[in-house]
């Protein structure tokens, strides 16, 4: 399956997967609103509405944020999760679902629960455990929940490097490689996942904007198991990189609502990414780490 390029109206495409006809297929993404929007379940809604896809939403804590920082947060109390989480499933046929922040140890038991209960198919985990500083946002307890509960439910679990090494209980190094992104994986894996995405982002010289220092391309670990897949992309040097992880993660769950496997969705989640940090590369929004372009709005201008 071909990628399908975000756009601000998609149609029946074959790149997507079957025609959904006249009714959207449904997914549901379970993590916390970002008041930026470039970030958490805000850009969530975008990649699964910009590939057609119905997005339905739980919302586990309340941020204060933009481009430069995070204010506040505000976990929702695990009653009120829990019922949204109710009500989304006793009315929706959704087809795959997304998590991202989760905030605390009791909604990570309450989704892992509901996983385990055959309620959250298509299971997609973004695991968020770690600040793009490298700052773990988690505690023990929580971290336990993902390991043994949550993370061996998932269809998906897409760490990156510093999440990686959490799940996988070694320390974080100082510099990885492919080499090293396959012993992840290979650990992560162990846990209990069917598959097992390490993505690159932070390898050295990923971040920032010295081209000097930077690499041409950046690689991802994709992991069934027995195969190893390095899917490789030309990187896009820019400030505007602010919910790439929340975008890959939602963007393949919403694939695999459309009926593409796990390879098929994680090369189309790739591309989608890829496509929207090259169009949002040359945004002012905000001070700091700007957002993507979901919706090929530069592209759309330039044509």
């Amino acid at each position: 399956m071909s990628a399908a390029r975000p756009g601000p109206a998609l149609g029946p495409d074959p790149a997507l997967g079957p025609d959904p006809g006249p009714t959207p297929p449904v997914a549901l993404t379970i993590a916390g609103s970002d008041s930026g929007a470039g970030a958490g379940l805000q850009a969530d809604l975008k990649a699964m509405s910009a590939l057609g896809v119905f997005a339905t939403t739980v919302v586990t804590a309340v941020t204060a944020q933009n481009t430069a920082e995070v204010s506040a947060v505000h976990p929702v109390p695990l009653e009120v999760v829990r019922a949204q989480l109710d009500a989304v499933l006793d009315d929706f046929a959704v087809r795959a679902v997304k998590t991202g922040m989760l905030a605390t140890v009791a909604t990570v038991r309450l989704v892992a629960d509901r996983a385990a209960a055959g309620e959250l198919p298509g299971l997609v985990v973004d695991p968020v455990m770690v600040a793009s500083t490298g700052k773990r946002l988690l505690d023990d307890d929580a971290v336990d929940a993902y390991r043994n509960r949550l993370v061996p439910r998932a269809l998906l679990v897409t760490p990156n490097l510093f999440e990686a090494a959490i799940l996988a209980g070694v320390e974080t190094a100082a510099h990885h490689d492919i080499d090293s992104m396959v012993a992840l994986a290979r650990k992560v894996h162990a846990l209990g996942p069917r598959w097992v995405l390490v993505k690159g982002g932070h390898l050295p010289g990923v971040h920032g904007t010295d081209t000097s220092a930077a690499p041409e391309r950046v690689a991802d670990v994709l992991f069934d198991g027995t195969d190893v897949h390095v899917l490789e992309d030309s990187l896009v040097v820019t400030r505007n990189n602010h919910g790439t992880g929340c975008s890959l993660a939602s963007a393949a769950a919403a694939l695999v609502a459309r009926g593409a496997d796990v390879p098929e969705a994680v090369a189309g989640a790739k591309r989608f990414v890829h496509e929207a940090l090259v169009g949002s590369a040359g945004w002012t929004l905000g001070r700091g780490h700007g957002p993507l372009d979901p919706f090929g709005w530069s592209s759309a201008a330039a044509r």
